[in-house]
């Protein structure tokens, strides 16, 4: 019995012993012996801000740190000398940004993850294009002629070569300009659109355009002291008329009888023409380039622009172009008579405070546009509770052989409709094509159309904030886009002093919106 007393206690005891033991096996069995850190994983590659890539990619339980390293190729090509090399980057810095690379070009860039006291992990790689620099600074109104132009850049920043066309201008540039960061390009031709590229060898550093000033030799020179309405009723066509800077108080009409061109003789004081509405007559082509159309006075109210005879023959072209255009009550432009129009073209205005009230935005009852062309434009703070583009079929009904070609690309509409029953595109013409591109809505209350007889041929990439309607409209026979559109907040600087810069970089990258805001 004494012997059985004393074998218990020890068997009990080498339990305690096993137990503990087993518990020290199995606290080291929890870590896992590798001694390399694992390779990261879903490593992308998105450019920003042209010459920049932003980085992103999983993280690795056992990287204490990573490793990135670009290489001027677009081939996986890794035998040469890296460009960038960024070490010590903790996976809290991701997505991770490395910025000043060469402008249109393609790299290759790598991967790796650093641990503590193991090998570093094997690379991932992926490639990417930067875009083209944009060292150029905007270009002022001041230094800019009708046959010469001052162009600037980052002084110090290095050039070969300033490249102009039209013309195909190749302007070596000097050791002293680059220093100063300024070059004068001369030769150039009046009232012509460049584009300007700063070259440093054959990757292009920066592009900018500009429109040089109207040469007055060719032009009418007016002034604010001189009858417009006079002036222009005595037109015998072709005439350029080039408005010194001042106001001009016509509350009443202006006829166009002729083709002719009225435009502002500086775009940094552009005229300002009051209470003018414009009627054109008599088949005649008009352009309208850098001015200010301001309709506070405007007799009944009215449209901006009116077609005001009916006709069989084609009026020439209408081309409104730099222009701010505001506070006219009816609408922008109204065609309410047998009117075929060559081509309509609204480029890089801004527009605003126009209520339309008793007419729509762009009005056409009984006539048509071979082509119509809306880009570039801001419209902000317009129509309340009717359509902004309408086109009835009134313009088929008197010319059935015409096919009207509307284009809406690249603008920026901000509170235009209030309305939730009214549309953006009310067009009813028997034969049509719409193409709705690039363009950014924010804070409306419209959509587009419950029209069967609307043809959108192309709704695409367009950006809709605040502005459910567009794709989600629940009125009867509404027609949404359901193809390839965004949602996103521009990020507008200052919507109450008129500025729609735009912060959000998606937007930016993918060209949406009038590129002035860009």
């Amino acid at each position: 019995m004494k012997t059985k007393n004393i074998i218990i206690p020890i068997f009990f005891l080498a339990g305690i012993f096993s137990l503990a033991s087993c518990k020290d096996e199995f606290q080291e069995s929890t870590v896992l012996g590798v001694n390399q850190a694992f390779s990261p994983t879903g490593l992308t590659a998105i450019v920003v801000n042209k010459t920049g890539v932003r980085l992103t990619w999983k993280a690795v339980k056992n990287a204490d740190s990573y490793t990135v390293e670009i290489f001027e190729n677009g081939t996986l090509d890794f035998s040469s000398t890296a460009v960038k090399t960024v070490e010590g980057i903790k996976f809290a810095e991701v997505p991770y940004t490395v910025n000043d690379l060469a402008g249109a070009t393609a790299y290759s860039v790598r991967v790796k993850a650093v641990g503590l006291d193991i090998e570093d992990s094997k690379y991932v790689a992926v490639t990417f294009t930067t875009a083209a620099e944009q060292i150029f600074l905007p270009v002022t109104q001041s230094t800019i002629q009708a046959t010469s132009v001052v162009l600037n850049w980052t002084p110090g920043q290095t050039a070969t070569s300033i490249t102009l066309a039209p013309g195909n201008i190749v302007r070596p540039i000097t050791a002293a300009e680059i220093t100063a960061g300024q070059a004068t390009i001369t030769g150039l031709t009046g009232e012509t659109l460049y584009t300007a590229a700063l070259l440093n060898g054959t990757k292009t550093r920066g592009t900018i355009t500009f429109t040089t000033l109207l040469d007055l030799k060719g032009a009418i020179s007016v002034s604010p002291t001189d009858n417009l309405v006079s002036i222009i009723a005595a037109a015998t066509g072709g005439e350029t008329f080039a408005l010194l800077p001042g106001t001009y108080n016509i509350n009443g009409d202006i006829l166009v009888s002729k083709t002719i061109s009225i435009q502002g003789a500086k775009s940094t004081d552009k005229p300002i023409i009051n209470g003018g509405v414009i009627r054109i007559r008599a088949n005649s082509g008009l352009s309208l380039k850098d001015m200010i159309l301001n309709g506070t006075g405007a007799l009944n109210d009215n449209q901006a622009i009116i077609f005001d005879e009916a006709l069989d023959n084609a009026y020439g072209g209408l081309t409104v172009e730099n222009c701010e255009i505001k506070n006219y009550i009816k609408g922008l432009m109204y065609v309410n008579n047998k009117t075929l129009i060559q081509s309509v073209t609204f480029k890089n205005n801004l527009i605003h405070s126009i209520t339309s009230v008793g007419g729509d935005f762009i009005d056409f009852r009984q006539g048509l546009a071979k082509t119509f062309l809306f880009e570039n434009n801001t419209v902000y703070n317009c129509v309340t509770n009717r359509d902004l583009f309408r086109m009835d079929a009134g313009g088929s009904t008197n010319f059935p052989q015409e096919t009207s070609i509307i284009t809406i690309r690249t603008n920026t509409f901000n509170n235009v409709i209030t309305d939730n029953t009214k549309r953006y595109l009310y067009i009813r013409l028997a034969s049509h094509q719409i193409i709705f591109t690039k363009n950014i809505i924010a804070n409306s209350a419209g959509y587009y159309t419950n029209q069967t007889s609307t043809t959108l041929t192309t709704v695409a990439n367009n950006n809709y904030f605040n502005s459910p309607n567009f794709t989600a409209s629940a009125i009867a026979g509404s027609k949404n886009d359901t193809g390839v559109f965004t949602s996103l907040n521009p990020g507008f600087s200052n919507v109450s002093a008129s500025n729609f810069t735009i912060s959000n970089l998606d937007l930016k990258n993918n060209g949406i919106g009038d590129a002035r805001w860009r």
